[in-house]
């Protein structure tokens, strides 16, 4: 297994990363979401606020803030994924052309879950150590 120094290591972060180039880049080149400021502005927000809160939690360097902070990841990877879902609704942009974008928001929410899970079972499995007095 890879050691993980920093933020950069993680794969989630990466993931984060890759999906908020193409939501920026969608911004910019979907004409009904670039002229619609509000929602360009809070996809923008959402996207990149799942890479930002896996980064800040990350450098708290604290298995209980990481979990935090993740949680709030994953949150906003599931408000990416209703924009895009609104976006198609609202006739922004096809099913076709969305459909990689709201995938990748579900592998990415899922690679998070599972981090959290095993950073929950992590936590669960420690055992705290005997407090030993001396006379």
């Amino acid at each position: 297994m890879a050691s993980i120094n920093s933020f950069e290591d993680l794969v989630i972060w990466q993931s984060a990363q890759e999906l908020g180039v193409q939501v920026f880049d969608l911004s910019l080149k979907n004409l009904p979401i670039s002229k619609d400021y509000s929602f360009k502005d809070q996809i923008k927000r959402a996207v990149l606020s799942i890479s930002n809160n896996i980064a800040e939690g990350f450098e708290y360097n604290n298995n209980n803030d990481f979990v935090r902070y993740l949680r709030i990841a994953k949150g906003s990877c599931g408000e990416v994924r209703n924009c895009l879902i609104f976006a198609i609704k609202i006739n922004y942009a096809s099913k076709e052309s969305l459909e990689p974008l709201i995938i990748q928001t579900k592998t990415l929410g899922s690679q998070i879950g599972k981090l959290l899970i095993y950073l929950k079972k992590l936590k669960a499995t420690r055992h705290p150590q005997p407090v030993t007095r001396n006379p």
